[in-house]
């Protein structure tokens, strides 16, 4: 399916039907399909051809997410790209995905300007709002439009995405029609959503460039609305699971905390939620814990990346719990079992597949798994050794076939000649009631090679002695795991998407 096919899908099922919710306006099937057509007509006319690369920069905002379906029908390749990114990595994405066209919001005009000159394969640029002199305007755009266009996709290829960039420069993953379909029907077979005749209703908080962008074709192939939020606001987030209905969601788990911290949870109506996706990074188990307990019995998490969207490993709502409806307590540190049309294994650093229980590499064969990267046959090669695809993060598969991810492989820390896995302090840590988030990293020293360390976020008001929290640790998981330095921070450094950047607190830590 090309990605404008979950549009025409869920339009089938009735064209009147809401599509689009965005600060009070709403847009039916009808009236969103009406303009994904005017912009494939006008991407032709412009020159696009099937194939072509088309770039969007634009925090959420329902019509640039509309630009995604015209793309497709034009028969075009979407390459998002993140306003959160520097200019310089986004002059590098643009330039490495050979974009012919940009199509951008006025408030990141300073940074198109900036970087324009060094893209000349950019032939057209075009502002969703208020133009700059050098661009063309919206309506200006819609009039390049000579006739109607519905092209097929260039060899199954839809998008181009940066990797994260959080461990050197970014690379364009590769995904097909095919990766997005795989995707989609195995969100659809995977999680709870409304019997027909009712629809699914999803809310957009976290950026649509990533996830939350994805998670919106099951959605749509369902004929359900999306309700787009601008901005992240958690006190706006949960009036609005309350007024538009909201069934389905998706967060990181930073903002899941400041979801479950916010004083107005307690009396927001959450009885319309059936699925509330946490994934992106390890959640705290004591945290998820009080969000099965607060939020309800609606907590589902996703495991993937990039390479493999969203779906390696799923956990729907009821694997959460106990067949006498009990909390499985040894499951809330797992990744869920692997999915169904996904094969999982365990390998060694010499590409020997290994046993339950035992600890390595987490590889996967599928086709949810990407083409490969783009015009970089070398890193291709180098995440698909042995014939499987190499996710980079540690882990095993426990007796029952859950899978459980341990650390990133970057992340280990060998301390005095111990393998230490980063996620295990961090969720010793997390269980503490001062800290709010956490960071454990190694960092150079002549004793014991790596030396254990911790960078703790604090709670508001909270405050917490070192070696307090050394004790705090030691008793639950032993001496050889407590962190030898611990730091407090007010804020963790975070990549654009929310996760925390190791990488940087080394740097500032001087290592």
């Amino acid at each position: 399916m090309r990605l404008v096919d979950y549009l025409d899908k869920g339009a089938s099922l009735g064209g009147d039907a809401l599509c689009l919710v965005c600060d009070g306006r709403t847009w039916t099937y009808d009236e969103v399909g009406g303009l994904a057509g005017r912009i494939a007509s006008a991407l032709a006319g412009r020159g696009v051809a099937p194939g072509d690369k088309v770039a969007i920069l634009a925090a959420n905002d329902p019509v640039a997410f509309t630009c995604v379906f015209g793309i497709s029908r034009a028969g075009a390749v979407w390459c998002p790209i993140n306003p959160r990114n520097e200019a310089a990595e986004n002059r590098d994405l643009l330039a490495l995905f050979d974009c012919t066209t940009l199509i951008f919001q006025a408030s990141y005009a300073g940074l198109v300007d900036q970087i324009r000159g060094d893209l000349p394969a950019i032939t057209t640029l075009v502002c969703l709002d208020a133009a700059p002199e050098w661009a063309l305007s919206w309506e200006s755009f819609l009039d390049c439009g000579v006739e109607s266009v519905d092209r097929p996709a260039l060899d199954d290829l839809a998008m181009i995405v940066g990797t994260g960039g959080t461990t050197g420069r970014p690379k364009g993953v590769m995904l097909t029609g095919t990766n997005l379909e795989t995707m989609t029907a195995l969100t659809l077979m995977s999680y709870p959503w409304p019997e027909a005749p009712a629809r699914p209703a999803y809310l957009a908080l976290a950026p649509l460039t990533h996830a939350a962008g994805v998670l919106c074709f099951p959605v749509l192939a369902s004929g359900g609305s999306i309700v787009v939020m601008r901005t992240p606001d958690v006190g706006a987030f949960l009036g609005l699971i309350a007024s538009e209905r909201v069934t389905h969601t998706f967060l990181p788990p930073t903002l899941i905390y400041l979801v479950l911290d916010h004083p107005a949870l307690p009396s927001t109506d959450l009885s319309s939620l059936q699925c509330f996706w946490y994934g992106a990074a390890p959640m705290s188990s004591l945290r998820l814990e009080e969000a099965l307990t607060r939020i309800g019995p609606v907590m589902a998490q996703l495991f993937g990346q990039t390479e493999a969207p969203m779906m390696i490993s799923t956990m729907a709502p009821r694997d959460h719990f106990r067949p006498d409806g009990s909390i499985a307590h040894e499951r809330l540190s797992s990744a869920g079992r692997p999915a169904p049309l996904v094969t999982v294994s365990i390998m060694s650093s010499s590409g020997e597949l290994l046993a339950a229980g035992e600890r390595g590499e987490i590889v996967v064969r599928s086709s949810l798994v990407m083409r490969g990267y783009y015009k970089n046959p070398e890193a291709t090669a180098e995440a698909s050794a042995y014939g499987w695809h190499h996710t980079g993060d540690i882990g095993y598969l426990d007796e029952d076939g859950f899978l459980h991810i341990v650390d990133r492989a970057k992340d280990m820390v060998i301390t005095g000649g111990f393998n230490v896995y980063s996620t295990e302090v961090e969720q010793a840590l997390m269980a503490h009631p001062a800290v709010a988030d956490c960071a454990v990293i190694g960092l150079p020293d002549e004793k014991w090679g790596e030396r254990l360390t911790a960078v703790l976020q604090l709670r508001p008001g909270q405050a917490v002695a070192p070696d307090e929290v050394q004790a705090f640790v030691k008793e639950r998981i032993g001496s050889v795991k407590t962190p030898k330095q611990v730091e407090v921070w007010t804020d963790l450094p975070r990549s654009k998407v929310g996760k925390v950047l190791k990488t940087e607190i080394k740097e500032r830590l001087g290592s």
